[in-house]
């Protein structure tokens, strides 16, 4: 070989080398810089998305500019089989590294879902049912007063029968932590007994401050063995939970017979009447101290309280009296 071939050829070789270190630079340059989106992006990513499927859907959502140089850039750094699927949420301007360091660690976008307290198993199973990004269905209705209202995380794809039965753990969990805390000489046999008068207690009020002292009053009930006497229980008994009666109560449905009226049986129906939640299960394990056997609505969002019937009466035409001065 000549001298000027092998010097032609040195040329071409070197020429090639800096070709490449500049693409290597330009590349290295484009995978490190910020992002092209201003805003942040939420992206689903399948399991089973190949390196090809993720660098597309990226692109498209706009957090990167190039797929090319995201997938040479994974493949070079020895990332590819690293990469998760999921709902992944990337900051703005977020580079190709930092997103690729996203999917590595695997850090899915957490969702909230909160049961409010005081609704039954099938309102939790139907809310459930209607909460996007969960999959699967539900077999079998939860038991009623088995599922802890609370504000419950998941990301998407996950099982909703799993979050079910972390409601139901935390139910379980929260009984076991407040039942052996209880005040003496409650009139509760078992935790569950508590749980079916924490339930009334909370559809008979929505004020925190109210329940101790409504536990209370149906507590002194219990202790003389009178009835209860709780409109939502006979809601309950007329309804099943499964959805509001839709119509103010009767004197008729207050004499209507059902195992949950508790102005026709004695002392506690033979289940919860919904779901309720941890202050209303402490409330009757910690009730007001008080000689109340009555309440009833003051017009005003809460109850007026009395020890005798005669009190109770008055407070009684005291609220029909402002109920129909708001009617119109």
């Amino acid at each position: 070989m000549s001298r000027r071939l092998v010097r032609l050829c040195s040329g071409v070789f070197l020429f090639g080398l800096v070709a490449a270190g500049g693409a290597f630079g330009w590349g290295y340059a484009q995978f490190t810089r910020p992002g092209p989106t201003a805003v942040d992006r939420t992206v689903l990513l399948a399991k089973g998305s190949s390196l090809q499927d993720i660098a597309e859907s990226l692109a498209v959502a706009g957090v990167i500019e190039h797929p090319l140089v995201f997938r040479i850039g994974v493949r070079m750094g020895g990332w590819a089989r690293g990469l998760r699927a999921g709902e992944f949420r990337f900051p703005a301007q977020i580079s190709m590294r930092g997103a690729m360091e996203i999917l590595r660690m695997g850090v899915t976008v957490v969702h909230r879902l909160t049961i409010p307290e005081g609704l039954s198993s099938g309102q939790v199973v139907a809310l459930l049912s209607q909460t996007q990004g969960l999959r699967g269905d539900l077999a079998a209705l939860p038991a009623e007063g088995t599922l802890l209202p609370e504000t419950y995380h998941y990301s998407y794809g996950d099982e909703r029968a799993v979050l079910l039965a972390r409601m139901t753990e935390a139910m379980n969990t929260t009984l076991a932590t407040l039942w052996p805390a209880r005040d003496q000489d409650l009139p509760f046999a078992n935790p569950e007994q508590a749980l079916i008068l924490a339930a009334i207690v909370e559809k008979e009020t929505s004020l925190p401050a109210e329940r101790p002292r409504i536990a209370g009053v149906f507590i002194n009930r219990l202790r003389r063995g009178m009835r209860l006497q709780s409109d939502p229980t006979v809601v309950y008994g007329l309804t099943g939970g499964g959805k509001p009666l839709g119509r103010a109560l009767r004197l008729d449905d207050l004499d209507r017979y059902t195992p949950y009226n508790t102005y026709r049986i004695a002392g506690l129906p033979p289940g919860p009447i919904a779901n309720p939640g941890r202050a209303a299960i402490d409330a009757v394990l910690h009730p007001m101290v008080s000689n109340e056997l009555y309440f009833v609505a003051d017009g005003t969002g809460g109850h007026a309280f009395a020890t005798t019937f005669a009190q109770h009466r008055r407070n009684v035409a005291r609220w029909r009296r402002a109920k129909a001065a708001r009617e119109p």
